[in-house]
């Protein structure tokens, strides 16, 4: 992991320092466009703070190019007016004597390079995801982190378009930001009908949990994650129409940091709403997966997990369900291979229970005709990691 990450940084700072480079040897001229559907014009200079000369000027249809170079740093304005009409096109000249057009981020020169080199660095982001994700799947498909692999992976992918589509209609960095932001929140809202079925599917499934299990934060996980989705995908909507009723707060005042602290905010919101859906769809799919796979009738032991037992040490729906799978799990290895194997009911004996969640399992095999000698009972676990450790 450590190796990719420097690997990673090697080459974000080789691809920074190339396309700081580019700029800045191509940057110092720059190549007006405007857009013009008259014969009788005229183009006008006001160096304001900074200065440009015209280095060259051709009409191209309705097109109309003026190259201009940098002389001194400042704002300068060029304007091409023909009647009643005019078009003004502000350009930053930097200190480097780069000319960038609109903003002090805008479009220059050469610029292309910069989506293009972030779109190398996430492509190969992407690569060694992938790379990774598929080494766990082949290890064990059912760890959570293939999940987190998965979702990443979709995410990525996602900005990895975007980014792409983008390169050849670039107009600077501030642009491309608030373009990019804009799409995280259509692409979020895209998925929120995905999000909201993943979230009844999850509340009918926590609701039947809970009814089998009783009441725990574990089995209400699942429905706390779909209402904060749920939360976060109109909570900024419902912050700007409070703002937009305000009497102390003025979101179109661009002076303020008011409305940039707003689209940051908007921004990180959309952002993490975009990552969840994400791991929702990766885990739909993991899930879909996990069903299709074909599990191989070569086991000698199988690992029951117990829960929480009924007062008379009988078992509640779910777990009785578990054990049942268990036990067609391991009828269908004897049909198969001939093979039979030794069942590990696991779960120690809580403060309100009667009985060993183990134990409780062990008298169910019995009751289904399961032979003695082929259970071996762990009965001391409180949890989960202390079921797998103390029955190995």
């Amino acid at each position: 992991m450590k190796k990719n990450i420097i690997k990673i940084f090697i080459l974000s700072f080789s691809l920074m320092i190339f396309s700081t480079m580019v700029i800045y040897i191509e940057g110092k001229t720059y190549t007006v466009n405007f857009n013009l559907s008259n014969s009788n014009y005229n183009l006008s200079i006001e160096n304001q703070t900074g200065k440009i000369e015209i280095l060259d000027e051709k009409r191209i249809e309705d097109n109309y190019f003026v190259k201009v170079k940098a002389k001194k740093s400042g704002r300068a304005y060029l304007t091409l007016s023909y009647g009643d009409f005019q078009n003004t096109k502000v350009l930053y000249i930097h200190r480097s004597m780069v000319i960038t057009e609109n903003s002090y981020f805008g479009k220059s020169t050469g610029s292309e390079v910069a989506p293009i080199s972030l779109s190398i660095i996430l492509v190969y982001c992407l690569y060694l995801l992938i790379k990774k994700y598929k080494h766990c799947k082949q290890d064990n498909l059912y760890q959570y982190k293939n999940i987190s692999y998965l979702g990443i992976i979709i995410f990525l992918s996602f900005f990895i378009i975007d980014n792409t589509l983008s390169i050849t209609n670039y107009h600077g960095l501030f642009e491309s930001i608030t373009k990019l932001l804009d799409t995280i929140s259509a692409f979020s809202t895209l998925l929120f009908p995905i999000s909201l079925i993943t979230f009844i599917l999850v509340t009918i499934s926590n609701i039947n949990l809970i009814l089998k299990e009783g009441k725990s934060l574990k089995n209400l996980l699942g429905l706390f994650l779909g209402i904060f989705i749920c939360i976060l995908t109109f909570l900024p909507n419902f912050i700007y129409n409070l703002l937009m009723n305000s009497q102390t707060f003025n979101i179109y005042n661009l002076n303020s940091a008011g409305p940039y602290i707003y689209n940051f905010f908007e921004a990180l919101v959309y952002l993490i709403v975009a990552y969840l859906e994400c791991v929702l769809i990766a885990t739909i799919v993991l899930a879909v997966k996990s069903i299709k796979k074909k599990i191989e009738y070569n086991k000698d032991y199988m690992i029951i997990l117990g829960c929480k037992v009924r007062k008379d040490g009988s078992l509640p729906p779910l777990l009785k369900g578990r054990v049942d799978k268990a036990i067609e799990f391991r009828n269908e290895q004897l049909k198969n291979t001939g093979k039979d194997l030794i069942f590990v009911p696991s779960g120690g004996k809580g403060n309100d229970e009667t009985i060993s969640e183990g134990e409780a399992i062990k008298n169910y095999l019995l009751v289904k005709g399961i032979e003695e000698k082929n259970i071996l009972v762990e009965n001391k676990s409180r949890n989960t990691y202390e079921n797998i450790k103390f029955s190995n």
